[in-house]
């Protein structure tokens, strides 16, 4: 065993996984990697000689496991899946007990359930870690958000702690300034242990369904904006830089900004109008909502957002009904265009709040499922830094838990309901004066239905189930009777009659 000098192993040598080796080596930490192609594992060790941390590439997973000290940590970092446990079952008779493999990728939480549950019968650990922050995240400081045995966890926490992003703990704001060799050291470490088995990925999945919902907001205001105001990208580009210095400070906010500046090399002209309005996804924000509808959990911005991604992919069929459907739309004059565009920052935030709250309101239910014990404070805290959706609004958010852990939903803490009092008025009109133009704005309207759907007393569902009683006899409840009595009437009979069930 005089070989194992590495604190910790990789296996999966794309881009992230280079990138997260990096980071781990210029912490000073020894790190092994292993590829399925040699050839790749011996450029990518040749080209960063002088890390901090040792970086060795190995050939054969049985020298990369022997160079691991006990107990062993590996990170794999391949493709979800399949390939995932692929190489998992290759490593365990390799290993010993006690030794901790690290799904570092996109995998189902219901996955790493069974994954954790198989190894720990064969008394190895596991962690499913949500990693965020892509490719520059990995590199230089990404969210992580791990999920296992809290004794995994402690062998573990020392490197995650220190690769992870960093935060000032007084302002809230994400430490910058990382290069190569050089990383951003002090403030709050973006990570914390999540809970058993698979509630890191699980919380993961929906940071995934919350950043699909913020991405296709972001993209609504640019619609209303563009259309209403006639405004040229890089003017709206300037409006989204303004707005990141406020309540709205993001990293996605940050980069439309960018998008929207940036000239076609081919042509001088906006790029954002040569890129193709079809959007691709990966899968987590469709794992998002159907959980939300297998949880019961109502997460309809998430959903929309989702549903956008579908229909934008519908070029061809958009292209040719564009050219027989209309909107009988109605001419919109703006009068006031700072006004209006402050109206569109109201209804940007208040739809983020409610995308937000839904998140928040289906990792509380996953909570209750799987026994998890989530700190909704602390998760909002570690997407503070390195991850997508990384906000100044998610310190809010944590307070607001920190406050209250049993908060039922975002929308009722004080500052959140304040927030949406001040601005709902602009937020109605934005959505009014779309829907009248013929503009699309699925995730603000779907945000404020949310919204005057949860404030409702009373809803039309009692409606919907007498209907369901009268055709299929579901039964229902009786405003006059305690809950939980139900009660069936025959509906065909010459004289009604009430049975309880």
């Amino acid at each position: 065993m005089t070989n194992a000098t590495s604190d910790i192993g990789l296996i999966g040598l794309a881009v992230m996984g280079q990138n997260l080796a990096l980071n781990i080596a210029d912490h000073s930490f020894n790190i092994s990697v292993f590829n399925r192609t040699y050839s790749k594992t011996l450029n990518f060790t040749k080209a960063n000689l002088d890390t901090p941390g040792s970086l060795t590439g190995y050939e054969t997973l049985e020298a990369f496991v022997a160079s691991l000290r006990r107990p062993r940590k590996i990170i794999i970092l391949v493709q979800a899946g399949q390939a995932t446990d692929v190489v998992i079952n290759a490593l365990i008779p390799l290993l010993e007990a006690e030794d901790i493999i690290i799904d570092g990728g996109n995998a189902k939480w219901g996955d790493t359930i069974r994954r954790e549950k198989m190894l720990s019968e064969q008394n190895l650990q596991f962690i499913g870690s949500g990693v965020s922050g892509g490719e520059e995240g990995a590199r230089f400081g990404p969210s992580l958000m791990p999920g296992g045995s809290l004794e995994a966890w402690k062998h573990l926490e020392p490197i995650w702690t220190a690769i992870a992003a960093k935060v000032d703990p007084d302002s809230g704001k994400p430490l910058e300034g990382a290069a190569p060799g050089k990383p951003v050291e002090g403030g709050f470490s973006c990570t914390a242990y999540i809970g058993p088995n698979g509630a890191g990925h699980y919380v993961k999945m929906v940071h995934n369904g919350i950043e699909y919902g913020d991405m296709q907001m972001i993209c609504e205001a640019y619609h209303v904006l563009r259309t209403l105001l006639k405004l040229e990208p890089a003017e709206i580009g300037a409006i989204f830089e303004e707005w990141n210095q406020g309540s709205l400070d993001s990293f996605l906010i940050e980069i439309t900004a960018d998008i929207l500046k940036q000239k076609d090399p081919r042509n001088g002209q906006p790029l954002v109008d040569s890129v193709l309005d079809c959007a691709g996804q990966k899968g987590t924000g469709k794992w998002t909502s159907v959980n939300a509808l297998d949880m019961g959990v109502p997460a309809p911005t998430i959903a929309e957002a989702v549903f956008a991604r579908c229909i934008s992919a519908l070029k061809e069929e958009r292209v040719d009904a564009s050219k027989i459907l209309s909107a009988n739309q109605e001419t919109i004059k703006i009068e006031d265009k700072a006004a209006f565009i402050q109206a569109v920052h109201d209804a940007l935030y208040c739809s983020k709040v409610c995308s937000y709250a839904q998140g928040f309101q289906l990792m509380r239910e996953a909570n209750n499922e799987y026994g998890w014990d989530l700190n909704f404070g602390s998760i909002a805290e570690i997407f503070r830094g390195g991850c997508i959706i990384r906000a100044a609004f998610l310190q809010k958010i944590t307070e607001a838990f920190e406050q209250n852990n049993q908060l039922q939903n975002l929308l009722v803490d004080d500052y959140f309901k304040n927030a949406i009092d001040a601005a709902q008025t602009n937020w109605r009109k934005v959505i009014s004066d779309a829907v009248i133009s013929g503009i699309p704005v699925p995730t603000f309207s779907s945000a404020l239905a949310y919204y005057d759907s949860y404030r409702s007393a009373v809803l039309p569902q009692n409606l919907l189930q007498a209907q369901r009683d009268f055709f299929g006899a579901h039964t229902y409840e009786r405003t006059d009777e305690p809950r939980g009595n139900f009660y069936h009437l025959d509906w065909s009979a010459n004289e009604r009659v009430e049975r309880k069930s």
